[in-house]
């Protein structure tokens, strides 16, 4: 009997990821956003959300004591600038839309009064402030990255997601797993695609300078279109497995790299405790 729509490589995609889910941690029966795939081998060696916000804090308390020694006694921990920047959000997402309920009310952008950045709550800087600011950035950041080799180990699993995502975007597997979202899509009276991430950037969406969309009927249809058709298929599912058996054979080839950025990583986290303890 012959499967109309599915390729060998589309079969070797589902033993793929058959062969992950039963080896790995459960997942949730819907997936509504990436970390519901689970984590991936990579991740233990990058940089984290947690890691941001306490190096945010601990900077912002190190620049804090920079400025006052520098005569600026008052200075906040969270300033604004003298004269507003223009915010600009960088919108990105591993494997497109996910969320149904989102795609159904805001497409392939968000509800406009929940922005994702998030605005300075201390008061405005001054000029005299300003001016020496850079000079206290820098020094904040010296002493976060006391003890560690920027040029070999500083986030090195990051270095090698690039290469690593050239290798996951040539797989066979997932070229025909792309195939067969696009065609489900397209059947839907929707563009076909090349794969999800065209369809979340697509410019017909007009998105503004802070990243969001316009949310017209067109967009919202399509974006749950895509959305139910990577459920139908499990294309987020099987991207996931690919990007996590690319990575797991990267770090094999390179375990001392890989070894020196954790390293790395664990110094930084051992400094921004440090300056939290002491000034926090």
């Amino acid at each position: 009997m012959t499967r109309r729509g599915w390729r060998p490589g589309a079969v070797a995609g589902v033993a793929l990821l058959a062969a992950i889910c039963a080896s790995g941690p459960e997942r949730p029966e819907v997936i509504r956003t990436a970390s519901d795939l689970g984590p991936l081998p990579a991740d233990r060696y990058d940089y984290t959300p947690h890691d941001y916000q306490r190096s945010q804090r601990a900077s912002a308390l190190l620049i804090r004591q920079c400025m006052a020694e520098r005569g600026h006694p008052d200075f906040p921990l969270d300033p604004r600038y003298p004269s507003d920047p223009v915010v600009a959000t960088a919108v990105s997402t591993d494997y497109g839309a996910l969320d149904l309920a989102t795609a159904r009310r805001w497409g392939y952008g968000w509800d406009p009064a929940k922005p994702l950045a998030l605005r300075p709550k201390g008061r405005r800087m001054t000029y005299a402030e300003y001016a020496d600011l850079p000079a206290c950035n820098a020094e904040a950041n010296r002493r976060l990255m006391r003890g560690i080799d920027l040029r070999r180990d500083w986030l090195y699993a990051s270095t090698r997601a690039i290469e690593v995502d050239k290798a996951v975007k040539r797989d066979p597997r997932l070229h025909a797993a792309w195939d067969v979202w696009s065609r489900c899509v397209a059947e839907q009276g929707f563009t076909r695609y090349p794969d999800p991430v065209a369809a979340y950037t697509d410019d017909a969406w007009q998105r503004a300078g802070d990243g969001n969309t316009r949310h017209t009927q067109r967009e919202r249809a399509t974006a749950v279109a895509d959305v139910t058709c990577k459920r139908r298929h499990h294309t987020a599912e099987l991207w996931h497995a690919v990007r996590a058996q690319k990575q797991a054979v990267d770090i094999t080839r390179h375990r001392d790299r890989y070894a020196g950025g954790l390293q790395a990583l664990r110094t930084y986290r051992a400094n921004i405790a440090e300056v939290l303890q002491k000034l926090g």
